[in-house]
């Protein structure tokens, strides 16, 4: 079994996502501590997001970061236990919505794949980016 990171340069489809955790800095965090839980966006989910946004937060570390944190919990949540939640507090204090119903969503992101399995925690796939104002 694969770390975090290890796990998502492996699948191929977290290309932006590998990058913009670089430049923040928070690489090394995800490779070696835990447990976490991230709702990772593809790179389809990225490309979704307004022309100039990743290029405007590559510039801007703080809220790079701020958005990077959105997507990961401090501990382990396996799908089945996040459909009897409302919502989960992120490792930035921010709270996400989970709504569930046909699919199970964290705001209007739908989890794309579950509970993938990591030395350090959980992915989950998701296909939007989760922006919070």
């Amino acid at each position: 079994m694969k770390n975090i990171i290890e796990t998502a340069v492996e699948a191929g489809n977290f290309k932006t996502l590998i990058r913009v955790l670089q430049e923040a800095g928070l690489v090394d965090i995800f490779t070696r501590e835990g447990p976490y839980t991230i709702f990772a966006p593809t790179d389809e989910a990225f490309l979704k997001l307004p022309k100039g946004t990743i290029e405007n937060l590559l510039h801007d570390k703080e809220k790079l970061t701020d958005l990077l944190t959105n997507h990961v919990l401090s501990d382990i949540l396996m799908v089945k236990k996040a459909v009897s939640l409302h919502n989960v507090k992120t490792i930035n204090g921010k709270k996400i919505i989970i709504k569930t119903g046909k699919n199970v969503k964290i705001d209007n992101a739908k989890i794309i794949t579950t509970d993938i399995k990591c030395t350090n925690g959980i992915i989950h796939v998701i296909d939007e980016v989760l922006i919070t104002y």
